[in-house]
């Protein structure tokens, strides 16, 4: 599977976010029923917006590509994305590249016009099958730049020749570097074949970027590029669009300052990919509210004490989990719906927390076969669940922390400071909790 990476120009924002992370469960999901995976996702680091980024920064397109690189990695590594098999950069690629444009040129697809170099879309008969933009219905001033050199408006650039200031490399038609859609096409082929089982990008990608990259590599093969297309839907930020022009553009970084990783994948997750998602403060809270109930049910059920013998109400919930984990596997066969993905998953907690609530004591061979197939199905989603906060009093105060205040205490009474263990106790008790010095060591209760 071919996924197309991010342009290295600045951060990764959650639209892009969105994108990988889908395609990480699709990986997930496919490795989980048997097939091995081989993920390529690039990195395009030559580009006509990491040209101008680099001309506003003062920085060289290498410094700006590595320094947003690293950015990217970081960010989905926080973000529980498994890394791709592949990660290729379109400037370690110039000599391939070069030569898939010859090979377009000498079967008489592309033309060269004063070093730049065009794909001649009037000779590719099915151009425009996946988006259903046709090429005779491609208007100038429209979706088609205004360029003379063109023999037609929807042609696109293959090769770009250097212009002053400019990272150029050499080439047949001189300096100059390659157009966006033929470095996708040429670093996919170059890894995985002439024809993917299965690309994936977001929804803005599939005209011109995805069109032109089958139009290239099939005019060279004459086989099908891809099988199967997996394209994610847009992400609105308050129910608009996002935009730095509405100044609601939204980073990844952004995200992380008001939610843990875990909460920002697991909303991106709740909607079918090829549903719109809106960014939302209440959207987030439910994920994070989600997210604490599944905890809590994973950590009451975990702490239910073991036993030798399984009981007919364990043999139920086991057929529960089942259900459950049948449920989630027909989801994502179904075009990889997550949302009812999680939902078969919370039923499977339902049923925990029913047997929860009723017993205090679960086979331990019951109890370990329950945790790993939940566990194995929200890794699947990447989530990994988070041990839940200490249990907090109805008089605010943590029993973790009571007891560390205690040691605290008993150490200030050994050291015969007694003003401050006395005035620890108090303060306590103030706060509802009393203090009881035995022989055997220092208890503590809550005010009854």
């Amino acid at each position: 599977m071919y996924v197309c990476g991010p342009t290295v120009y600045d951060h990764v924002h959650i639209g892009n976010a969105r994108a990988f992370i889908v395609a990480d469960v699709v990986r997930r999901y496919l490795e989980y029923k048997g097939f091995s995976v081989k993920m390529v996702s690039n990195i395009t680091d030559i580009d006509d917006k990491m040209i101008k980024r680099a001309n506003e920064t003062g920085l060289n397109i290498q410094q700006l590509g590595e320094i947003y690189s690293d950015i990217y990695f970081e960010d989905m590594a926080k973000l529980n994305l498994r890394k791709p098999n592949v990660n290729p950069r379109a400037t370690q690629h110039i000599p391939e590249i070069i030569e898939k444009i010859e090979a377009l040129v000498a079967n008489g697809h592309a033309y060269a016009v004063d070093g730049d170099v065009y794909f001649d879309v009037s000779k590719s008969k099915d151009y425009g099958k996946l988006s259903g933009n046709r090429a005779k219905a491609l208007k100038v001033g429209a979706r088609v730049e205004v360029n003379p050199k063109k023999r037609n408006p929807a042609d696109f650039a293959l090769w770009k020749q250097q212009r002053k200031g400019e990272l150029g490399y050499h080439s047949p038609w001189g300096k100059g570097r390659p157009g966006w859609h033929i470095e996708c096409s040429t670093m996919a082929s170059e890894y995985l074949g002439e024809t993917l089982d299965i690309h994936m990008g977001g929804k803005d990608l599939i005209f011109p970027h995805h069109e032109n990259e089958i139009a290239q590599a099939e005019a060279v093969t004459e086989k099908p590029f891809a099988r199967y297309w997996l394209h994610n839907e847009w992400l609105t930020v308050d129910g608009k669009k996002m935009s730095k022009s509405l100044a609601n553009f939204v980073t990844v970084r952004d995200a992380l300052k008001t939610c843990k990783p875990q909460v920002l994948r697991f909303f991106l997750i709740s909607a079918h990919y090829r549903s719109t998602i809106d960014y939302n403060k209440e959207s987030l809270s439910l994920a994070e509210a989600n997210l604490e109930k599944l905890s809590s049910a994973l950590a009451r059920f975990k702490a239910l004490t073991e036993r030798e013998n399984r009981t007919f109400k364990e043999e139920h919930l086991l057929s529960d989990i089942e259900d459950g984990k049948r449920q989630f596997e027909a989801a994502l066969d179904d075009d990889f719906n997550t949302p009812l993905a999680i939902s078969a998953i919370f039923n499977m907690v339902k049923a925990m927390n029913i047997y929860a609530e009723n017993n205090t004591h679960i086979e331990g061979k019951t109890q370990t076969q329950v945790a790993r197939i939940l566990g194995q199905l929200l890794d699947i989603l990447g989530i990994a669940v988070e041990a839940p906060k200490p249990q907090v009093t109805h008089m605010g105060i943590a029993e973790g922390l009571v007891e560390l205040i205690g040691e605290l205490r008993q150490e200030m009474r050994q050291r015969k400071d007694w003003k401050t263990a006395d005035k620890i106790r108090v303060k306590l008790q103030e706060l509802g909790v009393v203090m009881e010095d035995t022989p055997e060591g220092t208890r503590w209760k809550m005010k009854s």
